[in-house]
């Protein structure tokens, strides 16, 4: 599982995989639910979980409850953009509870640590400045 940590003071993000052992502790977890940074190796951090999608790609919607995958009707937001206004299509997402087959949860810093996330996960920072 992909766990993606977006902090909103610097505008970046900082991508971690997370062991086979820890995973248990996010099952469960809905979107706005605030987890321990050190489940995921930013000890001292609070996490807020923002989204997310499953091993097919389908988003997670907060509207949507439970694990399941279903067909909703969508106007806007997660899953669907709207190109004409007042159009509504339905759409396959993911509900907001965190399962075995979500692949990526995408978190926010609510509470930042001691240790700037930059030292925590250099690889990620280190292909950042590759990119420029």
């Amino acid at each position: 599982m992909i766990v993606v940590i977006s902090e909103p003071s610097s505008g970046k993000s900082f991508q971690t995989e997370v062991a086979k052992g820890k995973e248990s502790a996010l099952l469960g977890r809905k979107i706005g639910d605030e987890l321990d940074g050190g489940l995921v190796g930013a000890a001292g951090y609070t996490l807020a979980v923002t989204g997310g999608s499953d091993t097919s790609g389908y988003p997670m919607r907060a509207d949507v409850s439970g694990p399941r995958r279903t067909g909703v009707l969508l106007a806007s937001g997660p899953g669907y953009i709207s190109t004409a206004k007042g159009a509504r299509r339905k759409r396959s997402v993911r509900g907001n509870l965190v399962s075995d087959e979500i692949q990526q949860i995408n978190c926010v810093v609510k509470k930042a640590g001691t240790k700037p996330l930059a030292e925590l996960f250099p690889a990620t920072a280190k292909k950042e400045k590759e990119k420029k």
